[in-house]
């Protein structure tokens, strides 16, 4: 459903924010340009106080913009209030990451209360509910309260909450950061199952790298109120350009080599992270460049993860010979489009 170059759900136009403090003026987000595609999955990473959060809760006016636009489908939101924006902020859902959910409620009230708030008919309820909790695979715990539930089963309700009025949009405020690494699978498929069944436009903020690389499209690195770097989830994996988005990467496809293996190297070689892109992370690039170059090789390590469907393979290996000899097999590695670092320490 991700429509690449398609039309835009939501863009973001020099987008500022600022707060008062005790101490001064702070500002949260400066100069923010962002534009999302309908049914994209768009991520945006940062540490604590990048101003990702701000950035999250201006898309819905949840904090209005010191300055800038934000324009959803069409409607520019900074120029509502009142009625209007209340009617444009039904499109928009929202889940957190500490769930909020009503404990005097049941699991069919804290969905149905959503639709109230919106001013459906009571008669309407019942159906609506049963469809989002079966969507969301709780059918069985409509009576069930809140203190009932598992955390996972509890961002569930949430979620069913945040699709009750049939939103254009839906926004996720480090949604999985509470949860348990098995649950949060779980609810990383249940949000790709709604993108691709619902056509949705999801934006999650999250400091979790491998969130992103398992469910988003793009993604946008935020660092002190400004976004630092932006692409396709899958060449931010292979070439990050930033040191922040490099860090990002690293500590998610990180291998650290033994001191003791550090400690063994032939003076001969060097340490060498290859990094396989698209195509060749299938092919045989080490068993070509052995054929053609005469050194050897001791493989130290090696794995393909999937970004998407599509492989990045990394690979660290020690490389012997003498110096033309190495050149010559780094030179060939590059010629394959791999990308090719001489690793100069064990951490």
């Amino acid at each position: 459903m991700f429509l690449l170059g398609g039309s835009f759900m939501i863009e973001l136009r020099h987008l500022h924010k600022q707060y008062k403090t005790k101490n001064g003026i702070v500002t949260g987000v400066h100069d923010v340009n962002l534009t999302i595609a309908k049914g994209t999955i768009f991520g945006i990473v940062g540490y604590s106080g990048a101003g990702k959060s701000s950035v999250l809760r201006c898309i819905n006016l949840l904090e209005r913009p010191t300055s800038g636009e934000v324009i959803v489908d069409g409607v520019n939101l900074t120029s509502l209030a009142g009625e209007g924006l209340r009617l444009a902020r039904q499109k928009i859902g929202i889940i957190f990451q500490h769930f909020h959910l009503i404990s005097s409620k049941t699991v069919f009230e804290n969905v149905a209360f959503a639709l109230k708030a919106a001013g459906k008919s009571a008669s309407d309820f019942a159906p609506r509910v049963r469809e989002l909790l079966q969507l969301v695979g709780l059918s069985d715990k409509a009576d069930h309260y809140p203190a009932q539930l598992s955390g996972g089963q509890k961002q569930r309700v949430g979620i069913a909450r945040a699709l009750a009025n049939d939103p254009q949009v839906l926004l996720c405020d480090e949604a999985t950061s509470a949860l348990d690494p098995m649950t949060t699978q779980s609810i990383l498929s249940l949000l790709r199952e709604i993108n691709q069944k619902l056509g949705i436009t999801i934006v999650l903020i999250t400091h979790e790298m491998d969130v992103v690389k398992e469910l988003c499209h793009q993604v946008a690195i935020m660092n002190n109120g400004r976004i630092i770097e932006e692409g396709a989830v899958y060449d931010l994996f292979a070439d990050p350009k930033q040191p922040l988005t490099k860090e990002f990467v690293q500590n998610t496809l990180e291998f650290k080599l033994p001191r003791k293996l550090w400690d063994k190297r032939d003076p001969n070689g060097r340490i060498v992270k290859v990094l396989f892109r698209n195509e060749a992370a299938e092919q045989a690039v080490i068993y070509e460049m052995l054929k053609h170059i005469p050194v050897k090789t001791n493989i130290l390590h090696g794995k393909i993860d999937y970004i998407g469907d599509k492989p990045l393979g990394t690979f660290i290996m020690e490389i012997t010979g003498d110096s033309a000899q190495l050149e010559q097999a780094l030179q060939f590695l590059r010629d394959q489009q791999c990308g090719v670092e001489v690793v100069t320490d064990a951490g």
